[in-house]
C-alpha cells in the first residue's frame, strides 16, 4: 500500500513538472517577446508550482519512510528511487517504479535545461539594455566636470545620442 501511495506522489510530481516545463516555454516567448505582464504571470504560476512541489516532495518522503517501515527497515534512511527500487520485491511494482523515476528524470532534465537557457536569454536581454542605455546617455565613466568650451583638450570623446543641453 505504501508503495502505491509512493508511486502515486511521483506521478504527481511528474505532472507538475511537466507544467512548470510548459510555462518555462511560454517564459522563453515571453522574454523573446519583451513581455514583462506575461512574464510576472508565468512567474506568479511558478511560484505557486513551487509551493506544490515542497508539499509533494514532503508527502513523499513521507511514503518513502511508511514504505522502508513496511519492508522492516525501522531507520528513516535517505534513499534515492534505485535504491527503494532493490527492496522491491514484485516485478511489476518493481517496473512501476522504475519507469516513473525514468519519466521523472527526463522531465526534471528537460526543466533544467528550459531553465538554463531562459536564464541566458535575461542576461543577454540585460547586457543589450546596458548597452542600448551607454550609447543614449554616453559611459558612466565620463568626467563630469566643467570644461570651458574653448578648452578643446586632446580626449574628446563622442557624447551618445541624447544630449541633455539642448
Amino acid at each position: 500500500m505504501a508503495l502505491n501511495t509512493l508511486i502515486e506522489l511521483l506521478e504527481r510530481l511528474d505532472e507538475v513538472h511537466q507544467q512548470m516545463l510548459e510555462l518555462a516555454v511560454s517564459k522563453k516567448q515571453a522574454i523573446m517577446d519583451n513581455k514583462v505582464d506575461g512574464l510576472i504571470d508565468i512567474l506568479n504560476r511558478e511560484s505557486k508550482l513551487m509551493k506544490l512541489t515542497g508539499q509533494l516532495e514532503e508527502q513523499r518522503a513521507q511514503a518513502a519512510y511508511a514504505f522502508l517501515q513496511g519492508v522492516g527497515i525501522r531507520s528513516n534512511l535517505s534513499l534515492n528511487l534505485t535504491e527503494l527500487s532493490r527492496l522491491v520485491f514484485d516485478p511489476e511494482d518493481k517496473s512501476r517504479l522504475l519507469e516513473i523515476q525514468r519519466k521523472l528524470s527526463g522531465t526534471l532534465q528537460s526543466l533544467k535545461e528550459a531553465n538554463e537557457l531562459n536564464q541566458k536569454l535575461i542576461e543577454q536581454s540585460l547586457t543589450f539594455i546596458d548597452y542600448s542605455l551607454d550609447l543614449l546617455v554616453g559611459r558612466p565613466n565620463q568626467d563630469i566636470t566643467y570644461h570651458h568650451p574653448s578648452d578643446k583638450g586632446g580626449s574628446i570623446s563622442r557624447p551618445g545620442l541624447f544630449d541633455a543641453r539642448g
